[in-house]
């Protein structure tokens, strides 16, 4: 291997415009199938395979209304106040127009006025009356309707203090696949008006749209990174070609995956995570190449060519093999099944790919140009006076002392990890909530502010679906009143209550708010509950019944890639190990880097519970 890629790396250095010109061309390529085939990316997301998107698929055939995802906003009044209060109740019901009247949210009151209008022939109407009377007041701290003119608001409850509005309202569409700047503008047109009586206005977390492509993270990241670059290579030359291979890289990989979406569907998470994987492998692997030629021109007083050369051969088979492990790792997210998951990680796999092979050739392809120019004049006279004072670095006198004192270094390099695993056998999976994002946030403060006022519960509702056993004979209300009574005596739930319809009624969806929080044990075992319950429900009533919402879903998720975790770990260690036994013909070596990615993995599960285990996230050490 370090042959091969020693003679790839001179021959780069010595016909650079040849190989520069073949990546040129893979470059106007692209660029061709782009302007050929336009970009069309999605941002739908499908967890296929999961009970809940199976509901879902349901609901958009027969009530597509009711497919949408969840919005969710938080009214809270000033210290003392009310939110229903004189002065701030025109106030609400404005901020509340305004969302209803907004694009893309469906308006529950319209629905309302409509069944209302038929009067006693209206199935909705009646189920809802007996619903409400199954399912008797929630438990808790039991909210209260928003009253204007005498009658409820829909979707709208107020704490029992007065303090805080809870707005539950439905989208035409999944939160992921609304038009970029709904929330925000959304969020935006209630503000105008609640702001009125200084009410503050908190977005839930689970209305989260799309990320952009390229924002301004990713170009202060590349800034950044050009900055430390300049720093330690002490050149613009030197610190521009790790740029220049890994932008190469990024415009060949993520294009690629642009011109497939014509073909293939690609979500713009795919692009996303390709994009910040490419910059930041395709900066590291040049990197380090680069280091290396430099070390042996100022250490071993080789010419810029033989010392390129040598750095392929010797820094490129470690290039190679980080490479390969890193993509063994993203093809290894396979196994989990998730379509998603699956096209993100090809995607990914290829660009950290190409990312190998431009450090293996473009690199010293542009190291030919550049010649001793790699090394300024200052890096040369720095290595010069570290010749003249034979005194040893600190990392030779750190890689010496370990070596003087193995054995102690050995434990350590095994109890250290192991100490920080510890608190992995309490790990908990779950997909990111309210409660997991920083204080300072609107999402954390909706978060909180919901948990004091309602119920932790009511963070992460639950939509239950029920449907007719026959398909075509309606639903009455006493068989909706006997789900509804049997959904509230499962253990963990607080609240039932009737969200819609379909106007054959043979579908009903039932909103069901769980006792614990989004990520709690007892939601899972709430929402397993219900979805074992709905074959003696179909037998007794005439009814099955789906759990479906975005709380479900990320519960689905959790649950699967819990499931996959051990074949995952399996698929890449076993992948990587003979990868390792290929590179090294070693069997000690690839063992003790098995060994020590193990380590690693366990110690960073393990660190990761324990930042997580403030008093304030429950977190427990298990007992035995």
């Amino acid at each position: 291997m370090s042959v091969l890629l020693y003679r790839i790396g001179r021959f780069a250095y010595g016909r650079p415009w040849r190989v520069i010109a073949a990546w040129a061309a893979a470059v106007c390529a692209v660029v061709a199938l782009l302007v050929a085939n336009p970009v069309k990316l999605s941002n739908e997301v499908r967890i296929d395979g999961t009970p809940a998107q199976r509901v879902i698929d349901d609901l958009a055939t027969s009530l597509p209304e009711a497919s949408g995802g969840q919005g969710m906003l938080v009214f809270r009044a000033p210290d003392g106040g009310r939110v229903d209060g004189a002065g701030s109740r025109a106030a609400l019901v404005a901020a509340v127009d305004a969302v209803y009247r907004h694009d893309h949210v469906v308006d529950a009151r319209k629905v309302l006025a409509g069944e209302l209008a038929k009067g006693p022939k209206s199935p909705l109407t009646q189920a809802r009356a007996a619903v409400a009377q199954a399912a008797g007041r929630p438990t808790g701290k039991a909210p209260v309707a928003l009253l204007e003119a005498g009658r409820p608001v829909p979707g709208v409850v107020v704490s029992a203090d007065g303090s805080t509005a809870l707005m539950q309202f439905q989208f035409d569409e999944q939160t992921y696949e609304l038009p970029a700047g709904t929330v925000d503008s959304l969020v935006r047109a209630a503000e105008q008006h609640a702001g009125k009586a200084h009410l503050d206005v908190l977005p839930s977390a689970v209305m989260m749209e799309m990320p952009e492509i390229i924002g301004a993270g990713e170009v202060v990241g590349v800034v950044v990174a050009a900055v430390v670059l300049l720093i330690t290579l002490g050149s613009v030359v030197a610190a521009g070609l790790p740029l220049a291979v890994a932008a190469t890289g990024v415009a060949v990989g993520v294009g690629g995956t642009f011109a497939l979406s014509s073909v293939f569907e690609i979500h713009s998470l795919t692009a996303v995570l390709a994009l910040m994987l490419g910059l930041a492998v395709g900066i590291d692997y040049a990197l380090f190449v680069i280091s290396r030629q430099r070390r042996l021109m100022l250490d071993g007083g080789l010419d810029a060519h033989e010392a390129a050369a040598r750095a392929i051969g010797t820094a490129g088979s470690a290039v190679f093999f980080a490479g390969s492990t890193v993509v063994i790792a993203l093809a290894g997210l396979l196994v989990v099944g998730i379509t998603l998951l699956s096209t993100m990680a090809l995607a990914a796999a290829a660009t950290i790919a190409l990312a190998v092979l431009l450090a293996l050739t473009l690199l010293p392809a542009l190291l030919g140009l550049v010649e001793e120019r790699i090394c300024p004049a200052r890096a040369r006279r720095a290595a010069q006076r570290r010749a003249t004072a034979a005194a040893p670095t600190r990392a030779t006198a750190w890689g010496a002392g370990l070596v003087r004192h193995k054995y102690p270094a050995l434990a350590a390099a095994f109890l250290v990890p192991l100490v920080l695993a510890l608190p992995a056998a309490g790990m908990k999976l779950g997909l990111p909530s309210g409660a997991g994002y920083n204080p300072d946030t609107v999402q954390r403060q909706s978060y909180e502010a919901v948990g004091r006022a309602f119920g932790p519960g009511y963070n992460g509702p639950l939509m239950v679906v029920a449907r007719s056993t026959d398909g075509e004979r309606p639903l009455t209300p006493q068989a909706l009143a006997a789900v509804a009574a049997d959904l509230k005596g499962t253990k963990g739930a607080t609240a039932v209550s009737l969200a819609g319809m379909n106007a054959s009624g043979t579908m009903a969806v039932l909103g069901l708010v769980p006792d614990d929080g989004p990520n709690d044990d007892g939601t899972k075992d709430l929402v397993g509950s219900v979805r074992a319950k709905s074959a003696a429900m179909s037998a007794t009533h005439g009814v099955t019944t789906g759990v479906t919402g975005f709380t479900a879903l990320a519960i689905d998720v959790s649950d699967r890639l819990a499931d996959a975790l051990p074949v995952y770990l399996a698929t890449v260690l076993g992948l990587s190990l003979l990868v390792l036994l290929l590179v090294f013909r070693s069997v000690v070596i690839p063992v003790m880097a098995t060994v020590g990615f193990l380590l690693s993995i366990a110690a960073a599960l393990g660190a990761t519970s324990g930042v997580g285990c403030s008093p304030c996230s429950g977190w427990t050490p298990p007992h035995r």
